[in-house]
């Protein structure tokens, strides 16, 4: 890059490589997007789909080729003529004085369709397009890209949906296909980003792209840290958009960047397309690990083609074992709480290691396999969030997930491998939104314990991994129960509200079994149903089932059904007018047992009233003495009939109230959020105990632990680092979730932000994995 026209000229030969890549893999693109509308066909469906498909499969027949045509002829001429050639798409500014233009609506479904595919493309290849943009701005001494450059993802879009409506294939047949068109063009334009990239890094054009200069801040806020939302107050949610915010990519913006100073519609999108991406992070994790398996098997085809695995080669194995006590010598424990082992020294050491194993490798397989172990934690020990006392327990995992990884090849092909998960539930449980926090003793000795274990069984692979993930689990169950002193008094509140609420549930289940065929009057029922279900319930958890209290308030509901029921003869009106003062003191007894306040026992005291009035004056069938006695039997050993606990739902809509919980040691969180959809519920019951998220409520917006689910996760404890404690139901947790005022402090697990870290060096240089 001697001269400025040797630059002009390379970022020229950069476009016309890019689109030569594009031309040679579009053949078989149509072909499968052929093969796509055929297993189409062939799925079942009703029959207005199945029209719509046979009519794709016959319009892309007939036009496959002028598709193809088109394209490639678009594609040459935009590089030969630029973008203006094209037949203008743009939706129009606005008129002068503000006036608005009318846009027709041909225009209008062109950008939403190149959009979306645009959006499909860059959601895949928005690290590539950042390296090749960065190079192509650099060669041509500009700070951006046009905004109509051949580069970028629109552009592309609109030359392949023009060309396919000029084909004669209709936008139904498009929408039809959607999803197999997304994905191919993703998979294309990310191979033709990366081919260009190698080459212009063969050019020696920029070999360590530096993305600073491209990092767009908010005028509001021009200090906000990357990978959080301007104004939001909240970090991106999703991993690839973390990806974008740091390369100034916004994707759900037509054309890729984000237009400033312009709310609306762009700003909305953004916002519910931030929390709709939350739960489906694993699914870009597992993106994230194929991209690394393509990029490794093009320079090592049989990388990750080993089957059941391969074992290790005597000398790498020996070299691990010599490593690993190396290891284990130079972070060995001293009875400081606190690691004086420095990070710098932690990567040092890990360099040398790595050369080290190399020359002892046997096969450039197992040479690869250090390489990307060595970049994983590389980057899992500059993790700031991690404190520094457990960090040392991170390095020290290092040789044994790499001799795992090596004989097991499926470590890199999913983020289910129990020596990732691991990793991952340690980072989770430790990394809160900065290092200074510190880790309980407990959970440390915890993680000192299991890495132990670990290096003790070096011969055992996956299998360790499993049973100390497995014991992580129940250790961190019993953590924030019974150890930790932030945690342990609001768990113990929340079991006891859970314990409540469904023994409340199951009181009330077998309540309407007992009265479904007796005639009691309806407000002494729905008294029976809403209040005194709950008052048994709080009695059997404060005295147990059988306690004397407990006992005590069965005999007030039996009292209170015979004094319901119909009266016929003087004798048993003077024995109700005899019986009533007791029973009332009681049944207000009972109520203050449950939290509930003196109005609203007045309130429900003068409903039963009214009721055991009408039943004075009632030609109801009398209950007969059998059945009474057969009742009170039933009621002294209820909890034998009760359902399996398991099976109760505690929802929102059940006839009992969370609010009569709260208390200054516990919060009910009973309002706020927004309608959740299934997938945000679903996700609700997929968090992990010891995650960290950031929480925005009654103004507050602060940092919070999960610390207790419930059984089947229907109740969820919270816990600031103050120790306040809030506890969630179910579809509430969704909520909140579903709205984004429940944030995940890791926007993507610890070992995928690593493999993406591993992924972008070796992007820029992939000739580290053989030397």
């Amino acid at each position: 890059m001697a001269t400025a026209a040797g630059s002009s000229h390379l970022a020229a030969q950069a476009r016309r490589l890019y689109v030569e890549e594009l031309v040679r893999n579009l053949a078989p693109l149509v072909q499968s997007a052929l093969e796509g509308s055929r297993s189409l066909i062939d799925k079942p469906c009703e029959h207005t789909v199945f029209v719509r498909r046979r009519d794709l499969l016959q319009e892309l027949q007939k036009g496959a080729q002028a598709w193809h045509r088109g394209m490639v002829n678009g594609l040459r001429h935009v590089l030969a003529h630029g973008i203006s050639a094209t037949r203008p798409g743009d939706l129009p500014p606005p008129g002068r004085g503000g006036v608005l233009a009318l846009v027709d609506d041909d225009t209008i479904e062109l950008e939403i369709v190149t959009s979306r595919l645009a959006l499909a493309v860059m959601d895949r290849a928005s690290w590539e397009f950042s390296d090749l943009r960065s190079r192509v701005a650099t060669l041509e001494g500009r700070t951006e890209l046009d905004a109509q450059d051949l580069l970028r993802a629109h552009v592309l879009a609109r030359i392949v949906f023009e060309a396919w409506r000029a084909a004669g294939i209709s936008l139904t047949s498009w929408r039809e296909l959607q999803p197999v068109l997304h994905e191919e063009f993703a998979h294309l334009v990310e191979e033709a980003y990366h081919e260009t990239n190698r080459w212009l890094v063969d050019q020696r054009v920029l070999p360590d792209v530096d993305l600073r200069p491209f990092i767009r801040r908010s005028r509001t806020n021009p200090q906000a840290p990357l990978g959080w939302t301007s104004g939001s107050g909240a970090p991106a949610s999703s991993s690839h958009y973390s990806a974008a915010a740091g390369s100034g990519f916004d994707p759900t913006v037509s054309g890729g960047f984000v237009r400033t100073g312009h709310g609306g519609v762009g700003d909305e999108t953004r916002l519910m397309t931030r929390s709709a991406a939350l739960p489906r992070s694993g699914e870009h994790a597992e993106a994230v690990l194929l991209r690394l398996n393509r990029l490794v098997g093009r320079h090592l085809p049989s990388f990750g083609h080993g089957g059941g695995g391969a074992a290790v080669s005597p000398g790498l194995a020996q070299a691990i074992d010599s490593a690993q006590t190396g290891v284990r010598r130079r972070f060995s424990v001293t009875t400081q709480r606190a690691m004086q082992v420095t990070t710098p020294a932690m990567l040092e050491d890990l360099h040398q290691r790595k050369q080290a194993l190399k020359k002892a490798a046997a096969t450039p397989e197992e040479r690869a396999t250090i390489e990307i172990v060595a970049l994983l934690f590389q980057s899992i020990l500059t993790e700031d969030r991690i404190p520094a006392s457990v960090r040392v327990w991170f390095a020290r995992l290092q040789m044994p997930v790499l001799r795992v990884a090596v004989s097991e090849p499926d470590f890199f092909a999913t983020t289910d491998h129990p020596a990732r998960r691991l990793i991952d539930r340690m980072g989770a449980c430790v990394m809160g939104f900065d290092n200074s926090a510190q880790v309980g003793e407990a959970l440390e000795k915890e993680i000192k314990r299991i890495v132990q274990v670990v290096e003790a069984y070096p011969d055992t692979g996956r299998r360790v991994f499993q049973t100390v993930l497995t014991e992580f689990e129940k250790f961190l169950e019993q953590y924030f129960r019974d150890q930790n002193e932030a945690t342990k008094k609001g768990v113990s509140l929340a079991q006891q509200v859970e314990q409540r609420e469904t023994l409340a549930i199951q009181y009330t289940i077998e309540l309407r079994k007992m009265l479904n065929e007796m005639p009691v009057q309806e407000g002494v029922r729905q008294f029976l149903f809403h209040v005194w279900a709950d008052v048994l319930a709080t009695a059997a958890v404060r005295y147990g089932a059988q306690g004397e209290v407990t006992r005590k308030m069965k005999r007030a509901a039996a009292d209170l059904i015979w004094s319901a029921s119909a009266k016929v003869s003087r004798e048993e009106r003077a024995e109700v007018i005899r019986r009533l003062p007791p029973l009332l003191k009681q049944l207000r007894e009972g109520m203050s047992s449950a939290g509930m306040d003196a109005a609203r026992q007045d309130e429900q005291i003068q409903q039963l009233n009214n009721s055991l009035a009408a039943a004075f004056t009632a030609r109801a069938a009398v209950i007969p003495d059998e059945r009474l006695r057969e009742m009170m039997e039933r009621l002294e050993t209820l909890e034998e009939l009760l359902p399996d606990a398991q099976n109760v739902e505690i929802d929102e809509s059940m006839v009992l109230d969370l609010s009569g919980h709260q208390s200054s040691e516990l919060e009910i969180v009973l309002e706020g959020g927004s309608m959740p959809t299934p997938a945000m519920v679903a996700w609700a019951r997929e968090l992990q105990v010891g995650s960290w998220y950031m929480l925005d409520h009654k103004g507050r917006n602060e940092p919070v632990q999960l610390a207790w689910h419930g059984m089947r996760k229907q109740l969820s404890l919270f816990v600031t680092p103050q120790g306040r404690c809030m506890l969630f139901q179910q579809q509430r947790l969704a909520s909140y979730l579903q709205a984004g005022l429940l944030l995940p402090a890791q926007d993507e697990a610890l070992t995928v932000r690593a493999t993406r870290s591993a992924l972008a060096k070796l992007d820029v240089d992939s000739s580290r994995l053989l030397n």
